[in-house]
C-alpha cells in the first residue's frame, strides 16, 4: 500500500469534513458516499458494517433521513501515515435559533486510499449519549424530518 504525503491526507480529511457540512446544508447525504472507494468499508458499530460505496450511500441516506441537518464539528484529529483518527461532534442545531449545544462525541478512524478517497471509515460512539442528546434536542423543540 502506498504511503501518501501528510499534506495530501490532511487536505483529503478537510475535504471529507467540508463535504459533511455541504450535505447538512443541502440535506442531501448521497454525495457523502462518493469520498469512499468503490470497495470502501464503513464500520458503524451500532448500525453494522457496510461494504462498497453504494451500500454506504444507501445506509447514509437512510440514517440521515430524519436528521439531515446534523453537522459534525471536529474537536481534534491526528494523522499517522495514511490513517486519520479524529474526535468529531455529532451536533444538532439549536431548535430555538440560539446557541444551546446538542451534541455527542464520536471517534472516527479513516484510512486514506489516494485521490481524495477513503477505503475505511470506522465510527465509535456511545448510543446512550446519542439517545439522551436527541431527547434533549426534541424536548427543546427539535423536529425530525419525514
Amino acid at each position: 500500500m502506498s504511503t501518501f504525503s501528510r499534506a495530501e491526507v490532511e487536505t483529503a480529511f478537510h475535504q471529507f469534513i467540508a463535504l459533511g457540512d455541504q450535505c447538512a446544508e443541502s440535506r442531501d447525504w448521497a454525495p457523502w458516499a462518493d469520498v469512499h472507494t468503490e470497495d470502501g468499508l464503513w464500520v458503524e458499530h451500532h448500525l453494522g458494517t457496510h461494504r462498497g460505496r453504494e451500500a454506504i450511500r444507501e445506509t447514509i441516506i437512510e440514517v440521515m433521513k430524519p436528521v439531515p441537518m446534523m453537522y459534525f464539528p471536529v474537536e481534534w484529529f491526528i494523522i499517522d501515515g495514511n490513517r486519520v483518527a479524529s474526535y468529531i461532534w455529532q451536533q444538532m442545531p439549536d431548535p430555538k435559533g440560539g446557541d444551546d449545544t446538542y451534541r455527542f462525541g464520536c471517534i472516527t478512524v479513516l484510512d486514506y486510499a489516494g485521490n481524495g478517497l477513503w477505503s475505511l471509515q470506522e465510527d465509535v460512539y456511545n448510543p446512550n449519549e446519542a439517545n439522551e442528546m436527541m431527547k434533549a434536542w426534541m424536548a427543546a423543540g427539535g423536529k425530525l424530518v419525514g
